[in-house]
């Protein structure tokens, strides 16, 4: 699925203060109307994959919450699963871990993956801004991680999960979420909870959201809203930023970036997608750096923007799937 651009009818358009229309509208009195993934779905066992869903509260101050998936296959304490930490795409300013658009796909690759699947509904802005959305995940993998001892409060966790095999991903701005966490990870930020038990094995980036200041391959003569677009997300989520060439939105002018916390990075792009060349770039800077790992990088032709998400899967989506084994 492609971007849609197209700006919606509005009675008032003088009361808007931003239109980031198809997603989001924020008006000048404060009201903020999000066009997209609100509607949500309970946790359930899904009756295609067998997968089970539950949610569950990780700090009661905040609210931060995730919705963890099982393989429903499993019937073994000694039958140990990788852990996917997952951060769910939006632009840092809509959908949740519990937004009906993610279900379905979160089901199919639990099932074709074999893993653990703990997605974390951070908080959006505008009401909470940078660094919310980075530091409430940074609390689900320290809240995951604590599950190593065996003794955590989420027994599919403690019964199940194999932490020596973690790993972090995410859609768009979940990917660039994935990506700051393993920067974390290399840089030794706030580690306490991290013992010899867990270990970041990898990290897998869908559609990243980046970006910079300097235009790059197909971005030069992509369509000026879609553009502006990108750009507007990133202000809202962090009004205080001062270039777009901040390491949080362009990773590839990142210093450390050589430092990131694990041995094994997948990004995947789709043809068609604003943000393809991005992901390239990442790819190829990554590569090209002192890190001491293996980034490889996958391109669905013919398809846009997060197009896995929408069933019925199609072959690039399943493509995809498999990649994550």
């Amino acid at each position: 699925m492609a971007f849609s651009f197209a700006p919606l009818p509005l009675s008032h358009p003088e009361e808007i203060h931003h239109d980031l229309s198809p997603f989001i509208l924020i008006h000048k009195n404060g009201r903020i109307e999000r066009l997209v993934g609100e509607e949500t779905t309970p946790p359930s066992t899904d009756q295609i994959t067998g997968v089970r869903s539950k949610d569950v509260q990780i700090s009661p101050e905040t609210g931060l919450s995730a919705r963890i998936y099982l393989p429903g296959a499993i019937t073994s304490q000694e039958h140990k699963l990788p852990v996917l930490i997952y951060f769910h795409g939006g632009g840092f300013v809509f959908g949740t871990a519990f937004s009906t658009m993610f279900q379905p796909f979160h089901n199919r690759l639990a099932l074709e993956a074999q893993t653990i699947i703990v997605s974390v509904d951070y908080r959006s802005a505008p009401e909470h801004l940078y660094p919310t959305q980075y530091d409430d995940s940074w609390e689900a993998i320290k809240w995951v991680a604590s599950h190593a001892t065996k003794n955590g409060v989420e027994p599919w966790l403690n019964d199940y999960a194999d932490f020596e095999r973690l790993f972090f991903g995410g859609e768009s701005a979940g990917a660039n979420i994935a990506h700051q966490m393993g920067m974390r990870i290399g840089l030794g930020k706030d580690m306490d909870a991290f013992d010899d038990r867990v270990k970041l094995s990898g990290i897998i980036l869908i559609d990243p959201y980046f970006w910079g200041e300097t235009l790059i391959g197909g971005e030069v003569n992509a369509d000026v809203k879609e553009r502006n677009i990108l750009e507007k997300l990133w202000r809202v989520m962090n009004p205080s930023f001062s270039s777009l060439d901040d390491p949080l939105i362009n990773p590839a002018k990142d210093p450390n970036l050589s430092k990131l916390g694990c041995r094994r990075v997948l990004v995947s792009v789709a043809e068609k997608d604003l943000l393809r060349d991005r992901g390239w770039y990442y790819h190829d800077v990554l590569g090209n750096s002192a890190w001491n790992g293996q980034v490889d990088i996958i391109e669905a032709k013919g398809e846009g923007h997060v197009f896995h998400l929408y069933p019925p899967f199609r072959e690039n989506a399943l493509t995809l799937f498999k990649s994550h084994r």
